[in-house]
């Protein structure tokens, strides 16, 4: 039987040991490495990951820049970013002994579309899309608007060739796909049928334009102003009217990002948390990623749980807490003091003669009122099982409740590696650097340089005891 067979070890008594560890800071201090995309589902930690390699790159010596997509206000204000737009700002209180900068900054998605506007359109044009109420409304809230404005930010970034390092924290999407859909999804809308009908009279001139507007165009804008509103479909066409010029344009640059992520020196870290739904998603971006030749790191596998008492197994645990909880399974020496007599009597079965008080008034001997007062001597036998029996039943309810909480800590640890392993099984090329759970969130620069050695020594080391 090998060393590492699960029937060699208690449940939950290994640690998560992945095949390989990924080398973060060999990642974030080679200067061929440009742009580390940290992806993966909503919830899992991407924010928090992203700062914490920025953190770290900067003071190895890298001058950095943190796009980040709406983080918690603790972790913004942490970084100083809290009332920041769309303009990188440097973070204070960064160790810039080596020479790096951390500078910092949240997706504005609106404004980075009004400032592809302004910057492909002159500023009549431009002011026309801007006042646009289908533009607003499509700026502010259109499918996937989001994750392609956060690669339009990328490019703008990588274009000014300012930073050593780029660090981008992928919107919170259901799905951590959408961030390389975007763009499809983009063009998709800009190349569909509607847009391309609603173009036509533009592009067809002098009185055949007029024929086709006056004959087809009246068909359709009359179904579609009853199902949209005639104020809305005059917007859209007016929009389209106004983009026409700029939709080769959108698209050009959705291609040129997407081939700057297929470039060597861009990194995509999946994080993911030990979780079946967590890392089902990661294993399909890890393939979606194979497929479409884009450069994988490896996986931050997040909120890893252990315990520094492995060594006691979940069944163990259970039986020590039912031990503690039902006296009858197993004697001790609680449950006999309560049948104890006076000396030289023999416990009742039957629990008659368990005290003074059991015997029959008529059977009680005469009372010798020079007779010494056994009273006390009968209580001093009796009291040790009764009067004492209250706090130490509490104590082993206590124990028992402990024992029953570490189970459950040991049955998490096991349906954790059981399902790292099926993602290892299925993935045994992927690197993995694993980060422990923390019991608080991180509020300062001072958690996320602790974020940052746990992701650099690859294994989920326990936090110190008060942390």
């Amino acid at each position: 039987m090998s060393p590492d067979d699960p029937a060699r070890h208690p449940e939950g008594a290994r640690r998560l040991t992945p095949a390989r560890v990924l080398d973060v800071d060999a990642l974030l201090e080679d200067p061929r490495n440009r742009i580390v995309v940290c992806c993966g589902s909503g919830g899992v930690g991407k924010t928090t990951t992203a700062a914490a390699l920025g953190l770290r790159a900067a003071e190895r010596g890298r001058k950095v820049v943190v796009l980040t997509i709406d983080p918690a206000r603790r972790l913004a204000q942490s970084m100083g970013i809290d009332s920041l737009d769309n303009t990188p700002r440097r973070v204070k209180g960064v160790d810039d002994a080596a020479g790096g900068e951390l500078h910092a900054m949240m997706l504005d998605m609106k404004r980075t579309f009004d400032e592809i506007v302004e910057s492909h359109a002159d500023p009549e044009r431009a002011a026309a899309i801007l006042g646009n109420p289908f533009y607003q409304s499509l700026s502010a809230g259109f499918a996937g608007t989001q994750e392609y404005m956060a690669m339009e930010k990328l490019g703008q970034l990588r274009a000014k060739d300012e930073w050593d390092l780029i660090v981008v924290d992928t919107p919170p999407s259901r799905s951590a796909l959408d961030f390389l859909d975007a763009p499809k999804r983009l063009g998709s809308f800009l190349d569909g049928k509607l847009i391309r009908v609603l173009l036509a009279p533009a592009k067809v001139g002098g009185r055949a334009g007029m024929k086709f507007l006056n004959v087809g165009m009246s068909m359709m804008t009359g179904v579609l102003g009853k199902v949209l509103g005639g104020q809305f479909l005059k917007d859209v066409q007016t929009f389209v009217a106004a983009m026409d010029s700029m939709f080769g344009g959108f698209r050009t640059r959705a291609d040129a990002t997407y081939k700057l992520l297929q470039a060597s020196g861009t990194a995509f870290l999946v994080v993911a948390a030990p979780e079946r739904d967590a890392l089902r998603e990661a294993a399909y971006f890890v393939e979606r990623l194979a497929a479409e030749d884009m450069p994988l790191a490896g996986l931050v596998l997040n909120r890893v749980h252990g315990s520094g008492a492995d060594r006691l197994s979940a069944e163990r645990a259970l039986a020590a807490a039912e031990n503690l909880e039902d006296p009858r399974i197993v004697d001790q020496d609680s449950g006999k003091a309560g049948v104890r007599t006076s000396p030289g009597n023999s416990p009742d079965p039957h629990g008659s003669s368990g005290s003074a008080d059991s015997v029959p008034d008529d059977a009680a001997p005469d009372t010798d009122p020079e007779a010494p007062d056994t009273s006390s001597e009968i209580s001093s036998e009796v009291a040790p099982a009764e009067a004492p029996d209250a706090p130490e039943r509490s104590v082993d309810a206590l124990a028992a409740g402990l024992l029953r909480l570490h189970a459950e800590r040991m049955h998490l640890l096991a349906r954790e590696q059981r399902t790292r392993d099926r993602f290892t099984a299925r993935h045994p090329e992927v690197a993995v650097t694993e980060v422990a759970a923390l019991p608080g969130d991180v509020h300062d620069l001072a958690g996320l340089r602790d974020i940052g050695a746990r992701l650099a020594t690859g294994r989920p080391e326990l936090p110190e005891p008060g942390a």
